[in-house]
């Protein structure tokens, strides 16, 4: 068991040099005070399970209300810290009305060493368990925040999606750490949630952190948590996304977001395995395994002195490239007809389809927002429908970011590489019939897919 910290606060300075030489040996810290005004200081200062708290510290009153005070205040901003009260005053209605407000024991001057020892053991361990059951409420209160997310589905089967999660099967089951990389919109995010879920720790959370959308200021206390008092603002204790997803798995998605000087913190927990609250001393070691994701070039990034060498390769052990819709071919009219079903039974239009002419739109289309452009360009097609049957003109895309995209800043491989993706997807991976629309041999075609790495 941990030998424990203990604040022994009394006016009479030769009683606290005799309990700090009794006590040193048997606690790992033995802190004295003779102010008690300096209690709130000093346990935001350093973590205590015991205080040792006389009861009259002004000359001449012996009520015990001082005591009495003091201890209201220490249970108030920590409860799970078990208080001792002390007094050369004792009566039995003050036991009483200290014991009721959450004191742990009672002793009177002078004191027995052994007797006195003893019970300071048992609020030692009085202590540990509240702070077990207080840490074990935090992590269910987060669990249960991330449990009730809804869950998402991977729809699709073109040959990319399909080499991309036979590589996603082979990852999952290892602990290796996961960077998945892809532009915005493709779906990264429902990567990590599968490679978590066919993982050894399926049965343990998946925790989802938004690097881009946390403050520099709430950083550490939003990954690391924070203890009761620790800034203004922290009302109570709080367990941090490492700790929540300890036994579990921690996905920080727009990593290539996080400023450089945090990285630091980041990179530490990562490498020690271990992380201390905000206001907190203490080391909670995390068992973790990480799973991160960007839409940058990290390793540009790297280069330019923007993202720490280091922390790319800690979160990099394996690389997975999420494919753009736009080569994902006819997975595009899967994921169209997948969000119809979806937006149609919410807003209760079940019979709706969508034309042969709308289809050929959204095939013909780049997508540069990907599958989360396709979602809301579905759900808006549908909330304006009039009839059964969406048309061409129903959805609305963005024709000079498409014209961009896949003329101007396109080389003549890339554009040629995109054709093929493009045909295959469509063609539901038969090469044969690739070769015949594209109008060049089988043999030209496997030399081209294993030139552009199709």
């Amino acid at each position: 068991m941990s030998k424990g910290n203990i604040l022994i606060v009394d006016d009479n300075k030769s009683i606290l040099s005799a309990l700090e030489i009794f006590l040193t040996p048997e606690f790992q810290i033995v802190t004295t005070l003779t102010n008690p005004n300096q209690i709130p200081t000093e346990l935001r200062r350093k973590e205590y399970n015991i205080v040792l708290l006389d009861m009259n510290f002004n000359a001449g009153i012996n009520s015990g209300n001082e005591g009495i005070y003091w201890l209201g205040r220490i249970k108030e901003t920590n409860p799970e810290i078990s208080v001792v009260m002390i007094t050369a005053y004792g009566d039995i209605e003050l036991t009483v009305k200290a014991l009721k407000l959450g004191a742990t024991d009672f002793f009177l001057k002078p004191w027995d060493n052994n007797k006195l020892l003893a019970t300071l053991k048992s609020a030692l361990q009085l202590s540990l368990s509240k702070k077990e059951v207080s840490q074990l409420k935090e992590k269910e209160k987060g669990l249960k925040t991330e449990i009730n997310r809804e869950p998402k589905n991977i729809v699709g089967s073109s040959p990319q999606l399909v080499q991309m999660m036979t590589m996603v099967q082979k990852v999952a089951r290892t602990d290796a750490n996961v960077l998945i990389t892809g532009e915005n919109g493709t779906g990264k995010e429902l990567i990590a949630h599968e490679i978590h879920r066919l993982s050894a720790r399926s049965r343990e959370v998946l925790v989802s952190v938004d690097m881009g959308a946390i403050t520099e200021t709430l950083f550490e206390s939003e990954l690391f948590g924070h203890v009761k008092g620790a800034f203004t603002d922290a009302r109570e204790s709080r367990s941090g996304k490492f700790e929540i997803a300890d036994k579990g798995s921690l996905f920080l998605d727009e990593i290539g977001n996080l400023s450089f000087h945090l990285q630091s913190k980041l990179l530490a927990a990562i490498q020690n395995r271990q992380i201390s609250k905000v206001g907190s001393n203490q080391n909670i070691p995390i068992d973790i395994r990480l799973i991160c994701a960007t839409n940058k070039n990290l390793e540009s990034m790297v280069h330019e002195g923007l993202f720490r060498e280091d922390l790319l390769y800690r979160i990099n052990t394996i690389q997975i490239e999420v494919p753009p819709l736009r080569e994902r071919g006819a997975d595009i009219l899967v994921l169209a007809e997948f969000f119809l079903r979806k937006y149609a039974t919410k807003y209760n239009k079940p019979n709706l389809k969508i034309n042969q002419q709308a289809q050929d739109k959204l095939l013909n289309y780049a997508w540069p927002g990907n599958i989360r452009e396709l979602q809301h360009t579905i759900e808006k097609a549908v909330i304006l429908s009039e009839g059964n049957a969406l048309k061409s003109e129903d959805f609305f895309m963005r024709p000079s970011v498409n014209e961009k995209v896949t003329e101007s800043d396109l080389t003549l491989e890339e554009m040629e590489k995109r054709m093929i993706s493009f045909s295959i997807g469509k063609n539901n991976g038969n090469l044969s019939a690739v070769a015949e629309q594209l109008g060049i041999s089988r043999q030209t075609l496997y030399n081209k897919m294993k030139k552009f790495g199709i």
